[in-house]
Order: structure tokens, then sequence, then C-alpha cells
């Protein structure tokens, strides 16, 4: 009876010993941009055989959602496609950096009856389509555009964000750029008053409004349309161009930035340049410049070094365009800036 005792007691004591590296893992808290949600769940998962102790908890809940929650420090990073404003970034509890992950292509995505691919689109037709000024399919604009697609006479039944979105400002920041009667009524923002349309909360929500709903035009993130099998429209760029979503259209409206400002809120919607996608956008993580814990302060600041180093690698496979390796540098540069609450640098220790 002893023996059998001092052998539980043995396993006990040996399986409190097992479970002790359990008990070191440490969970990082985020919520944000849904944009570049699949790409985030990709590295996270990655980076546990970087650093098996780091465990990641996302909140895929839209830019405003992680701007909202970074800036009252429910979480500990934020995500966002659309920049902090200057009153926002005043408004938190002390200096909020942007670090830029990846590039993608919001793209307008459609689901009419005969018209499986090569839908071409100006910055005209969009606009107005998303301002209810072209209401059928076969407007003579989009015709126009399109001589050898056979248009169906139905309504354009309209699909948008119903939350803040930093995939919404990209979007509304391109028709700022392109339409002055967008930039006068509606304008640029994470979360503005559309004119017409049905809203979908992330680009989960859009894509599913899009996908049952027959003769819908929406705006997602690349990779919702491509693993949803749901076709995309090319769109005319700046230089005059038919462009298709592409890691490599993307990669030329960021060669667009030649001059990175030092916080790293920059806009390439509308880019110049010939192959350039004209509604790309770049995302960032939100992060405290003064961390309230330095031990999740050490872990977070690891991971944002391997984000901007190895973790660009596999950016292609999920179909975003990884960072300039000049805007990368300069990112890994700007973490030295994020310290402990004692103000000691983290990056390194």
């Amino acid at each position: 009876m002893r023996s059998i005792q001092r052998l539980l007691g043995f396993l006990v004591v040996a399986g409190a010993l097992g479970a002790g590296p359990a008990h070191a893992q440490l969970q990082l808290n985020g919520a944000g941009a849904t944009f570049p949600y699949p790409m985030y769940s990709k590295w996270f998962s990655l980076y546990t055989s970087v650093d098996p102790t780091a465990r990641f908890n996302y909140q895929s809940i839209g830019s405003g959602g992680g701007i909202k929650q970074i800036t009252e420090q429910t979480v500990d990073f934020g995500a966002t496609d659309g920049p902090m404003t200057n009153e926002q970034l005043a408004a938190a509890r002390g200096p909020i950096m942007h670090v830029p992950t990846v590039m993608g292509a919001v793209v307008l995505t459609y689901n009419v009856e005969g018209v499986k691919t090569g839908l071409k689109l100006t910055p005209e037709i969009v606009a107005d389509v998303f301002l209810g000024r072209i209401v059928k399919w076969n407007d003579a604009a989009i015709a126009k555009a399109n001589p050898d697609v056979q248009l169906p006479a139905r309504d354009i039944i309209v699909v948008h964000r119903s939350d803040g979105s930093g995939t919404s400002y990209i979007f509304t920041d391109y028709l700022s750029k392109v339409s002055q009667t967008w930039s006068d009524k509606v304008g640029r923002g994470t979360a503005v008053s559309w004119p017409v349309g049905l809203g979908g909360k992330g680009n989960e929500g859009v894509t599913g409004l899009v996908k049952q709903t027959p003769f819908s035009i929406g705006y997602v993130e690349l990779i919702y349309a491509r693993s949803n099998q749901l076709p995309y429209a090319s769109v005319v760029n700046k230089a005059g161009k038919d462009v298709t979503p592409s890691l490599e259209s993307v990669t030329a409206a960021a060669a667009s930035v030649t001059d990175m400002p030092e916080d790293f809120r920059v806009s390439i919607t509308n880019a110049p340049g010939e192959d350039a996608y004209p509604i790309a956008g770049m995302t960032w993580l939100l992060v405290y410049q003064k961390q309230s814990d330095a031990e999740k302060g050490k872990k977070l600041v690891k991971f944002l070094d391997w984000m901007l180093t190895d973790g660009q690698k596999v950016v292609p496979d999920l179909h975003y365009a990884p960072l300039p390796p000049a805007v990368a540098t300069k990112a890994r540069a700007s973490l030295a800036k994020i310290t402990a609450p004692d103000g000691t640098a983290l990056l390194g220790k």
C-alpha cells in the first residue's frame, strides 16, 4: 500500500514538473483589422515554433475596434489599415507607434450572372456606383468600359462595411482622390455615411453578402475574394492603364513612396506608375512606445522583429505583398524606441 502511495506521489510531482512549460506560456492579446487577419493568423501559428512560450489571442473586429481597444489599453496591440489620426493619437494614454506589417489590395468583387471574369472598371464608374448614381449593370458607362461583356439590365446591389474598418479607409481614401463629389459629400475614414447599399461586418461579412446576393458588388481584401472563389474587377489606374490586383501591382503602388515618414503613416492609393494597382494599402500593428508590462513588451518586440524579417518571407503565400526592404529595415530600427515601464529599451533583451 505504501509503495502505491509513494508511486502516486511521484506521479503527482512529476506531473506538476511536466506542466511547468505550459505555465511559462505568455499570451499576447490583440484586436483590430480584418484586412490582414489571414496573414496574422499564419504568423501567430508559425511563431510558436520560434518561441513555444508565446501565444496570441487576436480578435478580428475591424480597424475601428482595434484603435478603440489599444487606446483604452484593453489589448497588448491593436491593428489597423487606416492610420490613427492626430486627434486619436492625442487621446491615447501615451505615444502609440505604427509598425507596418504587409501591403494588400482592396478589390471590387461581384456576383453577376453571366459575368464570371473580365469586368473592367474606371475610377468614375467605381465612385458613381457607390454614390448611387449608376444603378444598373448595363449602364452606358459600364457598357462602354466593357464592350465585349454581356451586361444584364439588373439593379446593382452595393455592399459596404457596417463596422469601423481600415479596408473602408483604404477604399474611401481612394475614392476621395479620384472623385471630387465623393470627397465633398462622403470623404475618407474608417466609418463614413454610405450613400447607398447593404452593410456587412468585417471582410468576412461583405464577402458573404456578395456571395449570397445576386447582382451585388462590394470591396474586400484580395484573399477574401480568392478564397471564396469570387471574381474581382480590374481597375484603370492613375496612368490610364487597366490593372488587375495582384502582389506585383501592389508592390508597384508601394514603389511610389520614395520618402517614408518617420511614423509610417502613409497612403499608397491612386499611386502613379503604369503597373500600380490603385486601391492598395499598407496595414499596421499599433503598440505603445512605453509598455505597461515589461515581460509582455519583450515578447511583443521579439515577435515584431521576427515579423519584419523571417515573417516577410511567407507573405506572398497568402497573396499579400511584403514590405519593401527599406521600409522593413526602417521599421526594425524603430523597435528600439519601445521600452519597459522604467524606460529600458526592450529590443534585444
